[in-house]
């Protein structure tokens, strides 16, 4: 059997015994809460002396004065964390996750190949990209990672395992393994639980994951599900130490990644809203109605402001209602700033304020992904999240990316 797309990796976790320890060590992925930064305020408070919230940079913090010494620290620290984060050789872990609504979200962490990851729209490669990738998002990300010498990911990746053949596999066996941590995640994630898999079992799975890819062969093997830029970043420093000779055995040839079953229960994808502020709101509503009177509309939103909210037509540009919703944006020509949100009721608190307006609009279905990404290539940029802010997923493990 040769070396897997999806493999096993040497993995580094604390050696805490404590469970308060866990909880004060792991963080929420770095793009979430980007307009609340008393969230992370708050994060700061709760930290433990060895966090990953040390190594991390919040996008919350770009383009204020905590960027500075957010970057500052995590060269500072992350050399430390080094020295004492206990590396589990070639091996994955199973993840079981209670989210905050009380769903269990099973997953494995392993290591990822890069040379099989594309994400440009057109890509045909076994990994594929979901959404459309904003490439001015990556060279902050990759300026960070050409500094580390660990990576910590954030990243899920979907499997469409409906032969049980890789995560309820090791569900099936999780008695037989040993467990790593069990603890409650800070600021309501829920409670997390993982096991070690190595050993038998760990050959075991690597034969049914081979055998998985090879039914998979010549069309899409693993979709991206969530941090599709923090992989894009991965992907784009791993081509540059390529220009600049790198060996193919580089460890920054793998990205380390948590697999999950497309079909899980637990797995719902949740919309992704628009916040558009520092407009003039009247303006922007204008445009839209006008944009849809020329193009057609067979789609609708709901547009939120200070004032209340109403529905507005979405001009017929795209199959999805937020496709046709951001590519008006992008092509408008009024000059706003953007964010994407996670949550109804976040949307509606931020848009309250007299230059905002908030756009609740469809994504799509998770049945329909693997199909959409086949017929149409990538996802519209933010079309979906993997459940509301506080299920993604908080840095645990994390990797050696230097030699």
């Amino acid at each position: 059997m040769g070396e897997t797309i999806f493999g096993a990796a040497d993995i580094l976790l604390p050696p805490f015994d404590d469970p308060a320890e866990w909880s004060a060590y792991s963080v929420i992925a770095c793009d979430q809460f980007t307009s609340e930064p008393e969230y992370w305020e708050k994060a700061e408070k709760l930290s433990g002396a060895l966090s990953t919230l040390d190594m991390i940079l919040p996008e919350a913090y770009l383009g204020t004065n905590k960027e500075a010494a957010a970057k500052w620290r995590i060269a500072e620290k992350m050399p430390l964390a080094l020295q004492k984060l206990h590396c589990y050789k070639s091996s994955m872990v199973y993840v079981e996750r209670v989210l905050p609504d009380g769903g269990v979200r099973r997953g494995i962490v392993g290591s990822i190949d890069l040379e099989e990851y594309d994400y440009t729209p057109s890509s045909a490669s076994p990994v594929r990209a979901t959404e459309k990738t904003v490439v001015e998002r990556i060279p902050p990300r990759v300026e960070i990672r050409r500094g580390a010498p660990i990576e910590l990911p954030h990243v899920m990746v979907f499997a469409d395992d409906r032969k049980g053949m890789l995560i309820q596999y090791l569900c099936d066996r999780r008695e037989s393994l040993r467990r790593l941590y069990d603890f409650d995640l800070m600021l309501g994630g829920g409670h997390i639980t993982a096991y070690l898999v190595d050993g038998e079992i760990l050959r075991a799975l690597l034969c049914n994951i081979a055998d998985y890819e090879a039914e998979k062969s010549g069309s899409v093997v693993y979709a991206m599900g969530d941090g599709n830029h923090s992989l894009a970043s991965a992907k784009a420093y791993w081509e540059q130490l390529k220009a600049d000779g790198a060996a193919p055995d580089h460890p920054a040839r793998r990205a380390l990644v948590e697999l999950v079953d497309l079909g899980d229960g637990a797995i719902a994808f949740e919309p992704i809203y628009r916040l558009i502020t520092n407009c003039d709101t009247e303006k922007l509503i204008s445009a839209l109605r006008e944009s849809a009177e020329k193009h057609g509309s067979k789609k609708t939103a709901v547009a939120v402001t200070a004032d209340g909210e109403r529905e507005v037509s979405l001009p017929d540009l795209h199959p999805l209602a937020i496709g046709c919703l951001q590519q008006f944006l992008d092509t408008c020509g009024l000059t706003f700033d953007c964010d994407y949100i996670h949550g109804e009721d976040t949307l509606r608190t931020l848009s309250r304020r007299p230059d905002a307006v908030g756009f609740l609009c469809g994504g799509i279905e998770k049945s329909e992904l693997f199909d959409y990404v086949t017929r149409h290539g990538v996802l519209p940029r933010k079309t979906f999240s993997m459940g509301e802010a506080r299920s993604k997923r908080y840095y645990l493990e994390a990797r050696k990316i230097t030699f």
